[in-house]
């Protein structure tokens, strides 16, 4: 970073200078954007993102499944909660800069597949199950 200089180096002979480096590094951080998020975090969040995906995909199919929905119309209807629930997650709740993550659409298609195939399993296996008769 250019203009800004990191403290002297640490000297652990001189216990009273300790809390002035300690706070001249924590100016250094916050000067040099040190103190940003790094990558562990960011991948918290998108872990966090994939698994309430799998979670609402799962109740959301077996929703689905209780309730007599077929077709298209209830595909289109997942995708548009799914997506709609991280977004409003993600931009109101958490508040995330989006752009540290590649954008928005980054952020919407973490985890939305293998979502989108633990709805269908839980939506088949429960419509099937409650709303087919099988004939022997």
């Amino acid at each position: 970073m250019p203009g800004f200089k990191p403290p002297e180096n640490f000297d652990f002979r001189q216990p009273a200078g300790w809390q002035a480096w300690r706070e001249r590094f924590a100016r250094f951080r916050l000067a040099s954007k040190l103190n940003k998020e790094d990558g562990d975090v960011q991948d918290e969040f998108l872990d966090v993102i994939y698994w309430l995906r799998q979670i609402l995909g799962v109740i959301l199919g077996l929703i689905w499944g209780l309730l007599p929905m077929k077709g298209i119309l209830g595909i289109a209807i997942f995708f548009l909660v799914n997506v709609a629930i991280v977004y409003i997650y993600s931009s109101t709740f958490q508040k995330v800069d989006e752009e540290e993550y590649g954008g928005m659409g980054e952020i919407l298609k973490e985890g939305l597949m293998t979502s989108f195939s633990s709805f269908l399993v839980c939506w088949i296996i429960l419509y099937s199950s409650l709303h087919v008769e099988f004939s022997s």
